[in-house]
This record gives structure tokens, C-alpha cells and sequence, in this order.
């Protein structure tokens, strides 16, 4: 058995990767446009690691989507959690849980889902101006 990918359904596929791609810095390994079915499937990966992707499905009719915690989350390890999150807010994206431990934080996407930010290896210093930043919102 081996993992493919996490699905997500996204309302704005433009919104979703300027946060995916833009943002967060993951690479889009393909795309495919299924006219008959109404719906176009994004997937993406982290540079250099395609064996966790995550699949972006923008159906073409508009829809509702509710979120739930009990999806939980996406996670991935970052070489710079700092750098990482000014990066995001940079772009606009709410750090919804700063890294003042230097070791993790939460931010969502445009569709809210939760995701999870973590320092590769040992947890950097902590650092201004994460250290006194509030939470914001739910994560």
C-alpha cells in the first residue's frame, strides 16, 4: 500500500492557488480539466517531495462546502518556520497560530482548511515579532 494524496474541494481554484502555490510554496505537479464531469483537479506537492500530494478538486457549479474539525488537518515540515509564516502573511494569509515556540503554527486556507506548520528538525529560537503575537481565529 502506498499514499497517494489528500483531497480538498476548493470554491475559488485562483484563490486556492495563490494560497497552495503562491503562498505556501507548494509546486502544481499536474492539472486536468474534466468538461464532462464539470470539475478540474489541481495536484500539488511540496518542491522535491512528490509523494505527499494534495488534490485540489474545484467543481465547475458552484457548491457549499461546510467545514469540520473532524477533518482535521494538513501538515508539512518547513525549513524556516519564521521565514515560512512572513512569507504567508506577506501574501495576505492570516497566521492563525504563530510559531512562538518556533516549532509550529496553524494557518487555514482560503476554503478554511486547517494547516499544519512545522520546523524541520529542532525548534528555531523563539523570536519577535511571533513570540507576542496572539492567536487569531480558530486553527
Amino acid at each position: 500500500m502506498k499514499y497517494l494524496h489528500t483531497m480538498v474541494r476548493v470554491t475559488d481554484l485562483d484563490a486556492s492557488l495563490r494560497f497552495y502555490r503562491d503562498a505556501l510554496g507548494l509546486v502544481e505537479l499536474r492539472r486536468n480539466d474534466y468538461p464532462q464531469g464539470r470539475y478540474t483537479l489541481v495536484f500539488l506537492a511540496a518542491p522535491g517531495d512528490e509523494s505527499a500530494q494534495i488534490e485540489l478538486t474545484y467543481n465547475w457549479d458552484p457548491e457549499t462546502y461546510t467545514g469540520g474539525r473532524n477533518f482535521g488537518h494538513l501538515a508539512y515540515a518547513v525549513d524556516d518556520i519564521y521565514a515560512t509564516c512572513a512569507r504567508l502573511r506577506d501574501h495576505g494569509v492570516t497566521i492563525n497560530r504563530p510559531p512562538r515556540d518556533g516549532r509550529m503554527a496553524f494557518v487555514r486556507s482560503p476554503d478554511q482548511v486547517s494547516i499544519e506548520l512545522l520546523q524541520r528538525g529542532a525548534a528555531l529560537a523563539p523570536a519577535e515579532p511571533w513570540l507576542s503575537m496572539p492567536n487569531t481565529g480558530a486553527w
